[in-house]
């Protein structure tokens, strides 16, 4: 529709300005009683050097088309009001004939994107500080696949570092094997939190933490038996919280995965002499790239997870091939990916400029970031299922003979989690509060899952399978389905932003406009527009559904 209009304009404004210019140029008008496209003459003044308004004025007695109903001049704006019979019936025929397939931009045909998302560490519980890289990320991969692109979903498992040496350390002074046994995410965090406790009046235990992760190094037979037994442990609580999102990877590799691999590339730099020494470290300067020197080794020859990031880069450009690789890690790594990509590109890897760091705002807990170390976590896990539960409770009161009650129950309140954090701008920082995240009324998951069911029933209800659509031309229908033609467009600005955000404030909206439209308007009313009007619901709930899936939820039939 942009394009055509703006071929129109093109020939009213005798080719001063290209076809592109002018679509780029076209605005949404936030009301619409300034009409569905509104055209700012300011670029038209600086080329004719005459008055925008005098420009605008002209511009509305040369503009016409079949789908133009009129046109007005405000100030330098000229404001376009579409004919929305013509109009609305090419929106819902194409959303009844393309389906799913709607907003397919095909951009990524033929393209791999690789993402790095979620990665809990090992021996610790997967908490509410870990949801939104494990969403937001899911988000963008299943965004991605919607524009044709091949995706690569890698969990990067916190499975290395000095972290283990602690561990080890704190089981071999306070541990007991049962109670791991027993409930070991539970009794793996409380020992890693007396470390700390302990460690601040003996600072020894620092060096003897340090000393059990040299023997991991080493592949000391008693550490690399620990090391197995606290990750085996840890994935199988891990999955019992994935499978709830509804998320799965492609790769698990942790950075242990890369241990194997990190001398060569250490070779690597020396042998191009981008290795340096400082205080019997080794380093790759970077003052150049106005950064710290990236450190490649400790002084007592320990590896650190820059190095295997790097490594872990390389290996994924040579495995996956990868077009781009997308890290969906909080903002406090920002530095630390800078550094990655600057000494990739010294070593020649043109592909650098392909990574890319997705941060977040993070979920605040009285105003301080959660934290392992400290103790202050809240488990994703109960948080999930204290969800599930109380929209149980609601489908109970609400519609007790309902089929699948428990599996419409898991469906709405793991939505109403996920809902909760995407639709807040992925930078807005986000202060914990389990109140909110249960809420079910309101600019919600649920409130979106809901006006799909109650679309799928009217459908249900009308027990009709195909439509006949000639338009409508109700003010109620016709923001309904001026809606559903923005939908490619939201698409194309989530991926570009890799914010999720967009789509779900957008599926607010179009919830929000066919709740209007279903309020004033008989959709079953018997009369030579029932079709039609059945199409266009037809066509929200292929979109509401739709958009619930590239944001990681589901959408009952009933509710």
């Amino acid at each position: 529709m942009k394009k055509t209009i703006s071929s129109c304009i093109q020939v009213a404004i005798d080719n001063a300005l290209s076809e592109g210019e002018i679509r780029r140029l076209l605005e949404t008008p936030k009301t619409s009683e300034h009409g569905d496209l509104s055209f700012p003459c300011f670029a038209l003044a600086k080329i004719y050097k005459e008055n925008p308004n005098l420009l605008a004025k002209d511009l509305t007695g040369k503009l016409t088309h079949e789908w133009i109903d009129h046109v007005e001049a405000v100030g330098p704006y000229v404001n376009i009001f579409f004919n929305k019979k013509a109009i609305s019936q090419l929106i819902i025929q194409a959303v009844l004939h393309q389906g799913e397939n709607y907003g397919q931009s095909g951009s990524g045909k033929g393209k791999t994107i690789v993402l790095d998302y979620s990665s809990p560490n090992i021996a610790k519980p997967f908490s509410m500080g870990h949801l939104r890289s494990t969403v937001i990320g899911h988000s963008l991969a299943l965004i991605a696949e919607k524009h044709g692109y091949d995706t690569v979903k890698i969990n990067h498992l916190g499975d290395w570092g000095t972290q283990f040496g602690k561990l080890i350390t704190a089981y071999k002074h306070w541990g007991s094997e049962a109670l791991i046994k027993k409930e070991p995410i539970k009794e793996l965090l409380q020992l890693y939190v007396k470390f700390h406790q302990k460690a601040e009046e003996h600072p020894h235990l620092h060096e003897e933490a340090r000393a059990w992760f040299r023997k991991l190094e080493l592949d000391d037979a008693e550490a690399k038996q620990l090391w197995s037994w606290f990750r085996d442990e840890s994935l199988k609580e891990f999955e019992k919280t994935y499978q709830l999102l509804g998320v799965s990877f492609d790769s698990n590799y942790g950075e242990a995965f890369y241990n194997h691999q990190m001398n060569a590339v250490v070779d690597t730099l020396q042998q191009s002499d981008l290795l340096s020494t400082s205080d019997g470290a080794e380093i790759v300067p970077l003052s150049d790239e106005n950064l710290p020197p990236c450190l490649i080794k400790k002084s007592d020859g320990a590896t650190l997870y820059t190095t295997r990031d790097i490594t872990a880069a390389i290996y994924r450009k040579q495995t996956y091939q990868f077009d781009e690789a997308l890290y969906i890690v909080g903002p406090e790594q920002s530095i630390h990916f800078q550094q990655v990509k600057a000494v990739l590109s010294k070593m020649g890897h043109s592909w650098a400029t392909h990574i890319h760091h997705i941060p977040f705002g993070l979920y605040l807990q009285e105003g301080k970031k959660m934290s392992t170390r400290k103790g202050r976590v809240i488990l994703l896990e109960e948080v999930l299922q204290d969800a599930i539960q109380l929209a149980s409770e609601n489908i109970e009161q609400k519609n007790p003979h309902l089929k699948n009650k428990d599996e419409v129950a898991k469906a709405v309140g793991v939505g109403a989690i996920i809902f909760h954090d995407l639709k807040n701008e992925r930078m807005k920082q986000i202060e914990f509060s389990l109140e909110d995240m249960l809420t079910f009324e309101g600019e919600t998951g649920p409130y979106v899952q809901y006006t799909q069911a109650r679309a799928q029933s009217i459908l249900h209800k009308s027990q009709q399978q195909t439509y006949k659509i000639e338009g409508l031309s109700s003010e109620y229908a016709w923001q309904v389905a001026k809606l559903l033609s923005l939908y490619p467009d939201k698409l194309v600005l989530a991926h570009e932003k890799s914010a999720p955000s967009i789509i779900a404030k957008y599926l607010i909206s179009l919830a929000q406009s066919f709740n209007k439209y279903y309020a004033n308007e008989k959709i079953l009313h018997k009369d030579e527009h029932l079709s039609s009007r059945l199409g266009l619901v037809k066509a929200v709930t292929i979109i509401l559904t739709d958009g619930l899936h590239l944001l990681g939820m589901k959408a009952p039939q009933e509710m």
